[in-house]
């Protein structure tokens, strides 16, 4: 977990559920690889690119989302355990232009099959670094409801 460093400006959690009419070895790698994940990893509307993407554990993640508006969101993180196709936990860190860090949390993703379908458990903290924060967290649980309504879109077709 991020330790409470330096100023804190509000708290999220989010934590979901959703079961994929797709076998857990796709979803896994809808995660792993980095060219699938660029197409659902975001809010509805938002484009992404994945610049770092070394899946293994201690290895570096740079994500940055194309927002709808003409900026770019980005986040950079480590990935703190990777045991496929089953458990992902990583650190995310959304950050300016300058790196400075807007907000720090950490995900944790897990899978499990049963009869040809996968339940994925989705668990993200973030804590807020600027004043800016408390804004950014409320739009958290939408933001990854809206990237696993892709992927779902991405895996299934519906």
């Amino acid at each position: 977990m991020i330790e409470a460093a330096g100023q804190t400006y509000g708290e999220g959690k989010v934590s979901i559920t959703r079961v994929f009419d797709a076998p857990r070895d796709l979803v896994w790698q809808a995660w792993a690889d980095p060219n699938m994940l660029a197409q659902w990893f975001g809010p509805r509307g938002f484009t992404s690119s994945v610049p770092q993407w070394e899946l293994r554990a201690g290895g570096a993640l740079r994500i940055v989302m194309h927002g709808p508006d003409g900026n770019d969101y980005p986040m950079k993180g480590v990935f703190a355990e990777v045991k496929p196709p089953e458990r992902l936990v990583f650190t995310s860190i959304a950050i300016d232009g300058d790196g400075n860090h807007l907000l720090e949390g950490e995900t944790t993703m897990t899978l499990s099959e049963s009869g040809g379908k996968t339940t994925m458990i989705l668990l993200s903290h973030a804590v807020g670094r600027v004043p800016m924060a408390p804004q950014m967290l409320a739009g958290m649980e939408a933001g990854w409801t809206q990237s696993i309504d892709k992927m779902q879109q991405m895996l299934t077709g519906r």
